[in-house]
C-alpha cells in the first residue's frame, strides 16, 4: 500500500533471483537490509572497506561476495539494483549519479529524495509479503506494517486461502501452551482462526475458542484425570472423518503435542488413511510454567540440566519406563508432569535412592492462567503438603535447587 504524495512512488516486487545487486557500506542499514537480497536469491556484491561482525559472518558463509575498498565509478556496471548506504556522503552522491546514468535503481540511506527507489517498510506472514510505503515517514510504514501483519498472524484480519481444499494440510496439530491464550504461537492462532472444526483439549487455551466464528465446530475431547474422557480412538476417528470430510481441522492440544501429549498417536492414525498433518509446536508446561512461577529450570552454578519425567504411574508399578535410581543420582532439576496423585511415591523413591530429603520443591497448579497457585516443600514434605494444599491438576511439580533460587527472588 501506497501514500500519495507530491513524488508518489509506484510499488512494484523485485524479482532479483540471480541477478547482480551491489551494496555500498557494511554497516547497520545493510546489516538490516542484506538478509532479504540474500533471502531473494540475489547475486550480492558488497563493497566497503569494513563491516559489522553480522554482515562479515554472511560473507564468511558465501552469501554474497565482499570486496574491502570504497566505492569507484564503474561499480554498477551489469547491476539491476543498488544500495547505497555508506558514511560518506560525497561517495553516495557519486554513486546516487552513476546508478542514475546506467538506470540501476538505487535506495540511498542518506537521502530519500535523491534517490531513484525507497525501501517499504516490509513484512511477512505464511507466504504473503505486506511493503508499505507512506512517503517520508518510515515510522508510520513501520506501524502500519506491524498492524497488518499482526492481523494476518493471529486471524484478527480475515484473508482466507481461495484454494481447494486438497492444497493445504487436511489437520493441524498445534500445540496451544500451557493455558495462558497469550503463549499460543502465532502460527497456531491464525490456524486456528481458519478452521473449521477445532477439537480441544481440556489443557488447551480455552479462551481462544470463545473468538471463533459461529460457524466453527468445536468439539471436546477433554480427558479429565480419574474422570470422564474421550478415547484416544474416538479422537483419531473425528480427525479422520472430518478431514474427509474436507473441513480444515485443527486439534488443539495444551502445551506441546509431542511432550506427553500423544500427538505422534494422532500423527500416525491420520497418516494410515493418507491425511496430511502439519505440526505447529507449542510453548511446553515443563519450561513455561515454572518461569511463570519464577524457578528457572537451569541457573548458572546451580543446574546444568533439567529432565522432565512423566509421573502418571508410580515408581513400582510395571508399566513404568522411568529409571528412578538414575534420576535420585543426577545433580540438575527435575520436572515432573501428570505427577499429583503420584507424588508421594514419587518422593519416597528419590530419598530412597540417594536424593536428600531437604531438596526443595515447587508444585504449580494452572500455571500462566489466573488460577495460578504455588506450593513450596521438600521432598519430605511434598506428599502431605500436596494433600494438605488440596493441589489437583494440572500442575507441573519441579524438583531441584532452582526452586530456592526462584524463591530468592519472590
Amino acid at each position: 500500500m501506497a501514500e500519495h504524495t507530491e513524488a508518489a512512488a509506484y510499488p512494484v516486487g523485485l524479482r532479483l533471483a540471480g541477478r547482480r545487486v551491489v551494496v555500498l557500506g557494511a554497516g547497520q542499514v545493510a546489516q538490516r537490509r542484506l538478509p532479504a537480497l540474500i533471502a531473494a536469491g540475489a547475486d550480492v556484491l558488497l563493497i566497503s572497506p569494513s563491516a559489522t561482525p553480522s554482515v562479515e559472518a554472511m560473507a564468511e558463509a558465501g552469501e554474497l561476495r565482499w570486496e574491502r575498498r570504497r566505492y569507484r565509478d564503474g561499480d554498477f556496471e551489469g547491476a539491476w539494483y543498488a544500495l547505497i548506504s555508506t558514511d560518506d556522503p560525497a561517495a553516495n552522491a557519486a554513486a546516487s549519479a552513476e546508478a542514475e546514468a546506467r538506470r540501476v535503481w538505487a535506495v540511498r540511506s542518506d537521502d530519500a529524495a535523491a534517490a531513484s527507489a525507497w525501501t517499504p517498510a516490509t513484512g511477512r506472514s505464511e507466504g504473503v509479503t505486506v511493503a508499505v510505503l507512506t512517503g517520508a515517514d518510515p515510522r508510520r510504514s513501520a506501524a502500519v506494517r506491524d498492524a497488518v501483519v499482526e492481523g494476518l498472524r493471529d486471524g484478527s484480519l480475515a484473508a482466507p486461502h481461495y484454494r481447494s481444499r486438497a492444497d493445504r494440510p487436511a489437520v493441524a496439530l498445534v500445540g496451544g501452551g500451557p493455558g495462558d491464550p497469550d503463549l499460543i504461537t502465532v502460527r497456531g492462532r491464525r490456524l486456528l482462526a481458519e478452521a473449521d472444526v477445532v477439537i480441544a483439549d481440556r489443557l488447551g487455551p480455552r479462551d481462544l475458542l470463545d473468538e471463533l466464528p459461529p460457524h466453527v465446530e468445536v468439539i471436546d475431547a477433554a480427558k479429565i484425570p480419574y474422570g470422564r474422557f474421550m478415547a484416544q480412538e474416538a479422537i483419531n476417528n473425528a480427525l479422520i472423518e472430518h478431514a474427509k470430510a474436507g473441513k480444515a481441522v485443527v486439534r488443539l492440544k495444551g502445551g506441546d503435542p509431542y511432550v506427553f501429549g500423544r500427538g505422534m498417536e494422532e500423527v500416525q492414525a491420520l497418516a494410515e488413511h493418507g491425511i496430511t498433518c502439519t505440526v505447529v509446536p507449542g510453548i511446553s508446561s515443563s519450561i513455561s510454567v515454572p518461569a511463570a512461577a519464577g524457578i528457572p529450570v537451569t541457573h548458572r552454578g546451580v543446574a546444568h540440566e533439567f529432565t522432565v519425567v512423566s509421573g502418571h504411574v508410580r515408581p513400582d508399578d510395571s508399566r513404568s519406563l522411568v529409571d528412578w535410581e538414575a534420576l535420585a543420582r543426577l545433580r540438575g532439576t527435575l520436572v515432573l508432569l501428570m505427577a499429583v496423585e503420584n507424588i508421594a511415591a514419587i518422593a519416597e523413591t528419590l530419598v530412597a535412592h540417594g536424593r536428600s530429603p531437604e531438596t526443595p520443591v515447587a508444585v504449580v497448579q494452572e500455571g500462566t492462567t489466573a488460577a495460578q497457585r504455588r506450593v513450596d516443600a521438600t521432598l519430605a514434605t511434598a506428599g502431605e503438603r500436596v494433600k494438605a494444599e488440596g493441589i489437583r491438576p494440572p500442575a507441573v511439580i519441579v524438583i531441584g535447587d532452582v526452586v530456592a533460587a526462584g524463591s530468592a527472588d519472590r
